[in-house]
């Protein structure tokens, strides 16, 4: 019965395995729909735009006429682009390696001391950042006046320690002054002077507030014996017809430091310097000479160096992006080079390598591929650089310090030449394409590894 029961039940066959094929094709698809908002944004936001601009830059500026490799022949004969092409140039060879060195020397040196990690943050805090808000910054930091610019504030305050500027700029003879110009800023007597004789060497100009703090009332000079006496002062009295012109008054102040020159035949025979009353001596080596008030006494407030003129813009500017991007670099090398062997390090001092030898043939050899990677980044950064130069670099030397992507901007809005922007936008392009293969390969060969 049992038997019979079983005979007569259905025979069902086993399902037949799945496909391969069709699993693989199934995952394909769920991940080209998971893969497709990211093309679309892809294409719309980056293939377009360049399929566009590489389109446009074979056209005229008003985009109906076909110009062919006008466009490009303008990359190498317009001044401007010419301008920007050096300038990027520099930037290439010079901010990268820099950033870099100098990240290279935080990362080893912060291992180094007690507060490493807090001198680590203070270092990278410039990346928070904003090109914009860095470009403001600095503006200020080059700014001309000793009393705004930082830069300059450091400067003349060093110069100043070792040559002092004058306090008298803007002092010079008065009406019927026994003075007069000698040439090259200075002033002269008119007449020699004799053994025995007093001098009065008057001269105006300069603003009561701006007299030296020592300045002390003018004393009249008097006679000693051989010697030759005078004063230097500031022949000016407040009032209408007050004072005598070319006399020493009660309210007048004396020229202290005056630097004085007895000048005989071209040759000076003797010097001396004002008290802090004007007044000064000498001796009778003076007799028959004429006395000169150098152009030293004169010369004008050191005000520093123009950091933002025609020479100067583009290495000030390569000095604020590398105080932005060191910190990126010194990040990256402090990675790698934490997690170098160490003992490699302590075999080559038991060897006898100093620091130094340990620094450049293992630790900077070991460093190597996280270097070309650094440096390779920013290369591929410095080429776009724009915000920078277009907000510290004023309009006067804009033109000295021009990128190739500050020109892209000015020939697309401000000269309304679109295909000359196009074309300087595909050349940006080219330019970046090589830099990028080789950060790829590198990238990954050290995969493999």
């Amino acid at each position: 019965m049992a038997s019979d029961t079983a005979a007569g039940a259905p025979h069902t066959a086993p399902a037949p395995p799945k496909s391969r094929k069709g699993v693989t094709g199934t995952r394909g698809t769920v991940a080209a729909l998971f893969l497709l908002p990211a093309l679309v944004l892809l294409g719309a936001l980056v293939v377009y735009p360049i399929g566009y601009s590489v389109v446009r830059s074979f056209y005229d500026q008003s985009g109906d006429g076909f110009a062919g490799f006008d466009n490009y022949r303008a990359l190498f004969t317009d001044d401007g682009i010419r301008t920007a092409l050096r300038n990027n140039i520099i930037w290439v060879v010079f901010a990268p390696t820099v950033a870099t060195a100098l990240g290279l020397v935080f990362a080893v040196l912060t291992e180094r001391v007690r507060w490493g990690t807090a001198f680590k943050l203070v270092v990278f805090m410039p990346m928070a950042i904003s090109m914009l808000a860095a470009g403001i910054i600095f503006r200020l930091v080059y700014d001309q006046d000793p009393d705004k610019g930082v830069a300059n504030a450091v400067w003349v305050g060093v110069h100043d320690t070792f040559a002092r500027s004058s306090a008298f700029p803007k002092a010079h003879p008065g009406r019927e002054s026994p003075l007069e110009p000698a040439g090259g800023g200075a002033f002269v007597t008119r007449a020699t002077v004799s053994a025995g004789d007093t001098v009065v060497l008057p001269l105006v100009g300069v603003a009561p507030g701006l007299m030296p703090d020592e300045a002390e009332p003018a004393a009249a000079p008097r006679p000693e014996g051989d010697r030759i006496t005078g004063t230097t002062w500031q022949d000016f009295t407040r009032g209408k017809g007050v004072g005598t012109l070319n006399g020493v008054d009660a309210a007048e102040l004396g020229y202290p430091g005056m630097k004085i020159e007895a000048v005989r035949d071209g040759t000076v025979v003797e010097t001396a310097t004002a008290g802090d009353d004007g007044t000064f001596s000498l001796s009778a080596k003076a007799d028959g000479a004429h006395l000169r008030l150098p152009a030293d006494n004169f010369k004008e407030p050191y005000n520093g160096l123009d950091w933002l003129g025609p020479s100067l813009v583009t290495p000030a500017i390569i000095g604020s992006y590398i105080w932005m991007w060191a910190g990126f670099a010194m990040v990256l090398i402090a990675a790698g080079l934490a997690g170098m062997p160490r003992e490699l390090l302590e075999a080559a001092r038991v060897d006898g390598a100093n620091e130094w030898q340990v620094f450049r043939r293992v630790t900077v050899p070991l460093l190597a591929p996280v270097l070309a990677v650094v440096t390779v980044t920013l290369m591929i950064n410095v080429l776009k650089v724009f915000d920078l130069v277009f907000i510290i670099a004023p309009g006067s030397t804009q033109d000295d310090a021009n990128v190739l992507a500050l020109e892209l901007y000015r020939k697309g809005f401000s000269e309304d030449q679109p295909g000359i922007a196009s074309a300087i936008a595909v050349f940006l392009l080219l330019l970046v394409i090589p830099v990028m293969w080789f950060n790829v390969r590198r990238l990954r060969r050290e995969v493999r590894r």
